[in-house]
């Protein structure tokens, strides 16, 4: 099948016909060839004990027909102790390219037993193979959850992460981005699940610097934010919802991983997003159309982390705790970014093309 548009939320298949397994993801582009990457979902099935099996790539001339390269960072089948190994809980590589070091650096975020730690990897090439170089470490000695790293127009790096269930941290990298230097910022402070910002993607439009977050209510999608700043480190002002047409309150069913803008166009910036539950508007029905069912899921998320909120979770609400999720077959939700002065807005497209954009 040859795809000449892309539809959001709609099966994605790659050259061979199977499901892109690309989550969590990331573009790079190399040359005249675009690299998506993300985690490879296609053995964690309900029950089935396996979260990742690697991280896998894909590479496309046109952003619509990818072609499978395989895994190029594998599982570590053998050691349950390594932070690769199919168990363990690792989430949204991210990979930049170095230009000092000719390296290829790729950060990934590992929920292990005692907290959320870091592995850094190298390689020569985009498709590897990789080293790791450093595991299970702690940046800044604070438990690092979800990602975005960034690199600046001066070579310089930076490393974007939420403070789990606190705060967001800017953080500059080292030369060779394969630490942290120990200067850093703090960023939207809240208090507890589902309000603490999580997921940020950033992108950098005309001076301005931008990051799409969402709340923190696991799998389950919920309202993104989007915020901008004059510098890296902010301070940032948080303009509001970037869906505006979405009473669910669920981004669309999905949550933003990653903002790519297209280096061949002169203003096309591309918000990568997953759908991790499809079937969600199909169990809960008109409870998803009129935001109901994220309502329930914030309380829900709420109440676990304040114990003074007496909310009973009764059976039906595992869904709104997104447990038993298949993510073998979550899908993604690719859509352009309309800017209308200093705001971004992300509107629905059932289909859209890249060459309607300049």
């Amino acid at each position: 099948m040859k795809y000449n548009s892309i539809k959001p939320g709609q099966i994605w298949l790659d050259t061979e016909g199977k499901r892109i397994q690309a989550h969590g993801g990331s573009i790079i582009a190399v040359g005249d060839t675009f690299y998506w990457y993300g985690e490879n979902k296609e053995k964690t099935k309900v029950g089935s004990g396996i979260w990742h099996w690697g991280i896998r790539c894909y590479a496309s001339k046109d952003l619509y027909n990818w072609e499978d390269k395989g895994v190029i960072i594998p599982p570590d089948e053998d050691d349950i102790a390594s932070p690769l190994h199919p168990t363990q809980f690792v989430d949204r590589p991210h990979i930049i390219f170095n230009q000092r070091t000719g390296k290829f650096v790729c950060w990934i975020k590992v929920m292990r037993p005692d907290g959320q730690k870091s592995t850094i990897l190298i390689s020569d090439h985009i498709l590897g193979p990789y080293t790791i170089i450093k595991k299970d470490i702690r940046p800044l000695n604070m438990g690092a959850g979800d990602f975005d790293l960034v690199v600046g127009h001066d070579d310089k790096a930076y490393y974007y992460f939420e403070r789990v269930h606190s705060e967001l941290i800017c953080a500059d990298l080292t030369e060779d981005y394969t630490d942290v230097t120990g200067y850093y910022s703090t960023h939207f402070p809240n208090i507890q699940p589902p309000y603490v910002r999580e997921a940020p993607a950033y992108f950098h439009r005309k001076g301005v610097h931008y990051l799409f977050t969402s709340g923190t209510t696991g799998y389950h999608p919920n309202p993104s934010e989007v915020a901008c700043a004059q510098s890296y480190h902010g301070p940032w002002k948080v303009l509001g919802n970037p869906h505006p047409d979405d009473p669910s309150c669920t981004s669309y069913n999905s949550q933003i991983t990653s903002v790519f803008k297209h280096p061949f166009k002169k203003d096309l910036y591309i918000a990568l997003a997953d759908r991790w539950m499809p079937n969600l508007p199909l169990l809960v029905r008109e409870d998803f159309t009129n935001g109901q069912q994220y309502r329930k899921a914030a309380e829900i998320y709420k109440s676990i982390f304040n114990p003074e909120i007496n909310y009973e979770v009764k059976e039906e609400d595992q869904i709104a705790m997104s447990l038993d999720i298949d993510t073998s077959v979550s899908d993604y939700v690719w859509l352009p970014i309309r800017f209308v002065g200093e705001m971004a807005y992300l509107d629905w497209k059932d289909e859209w093309k890249v060459e309607d954009y300049d």
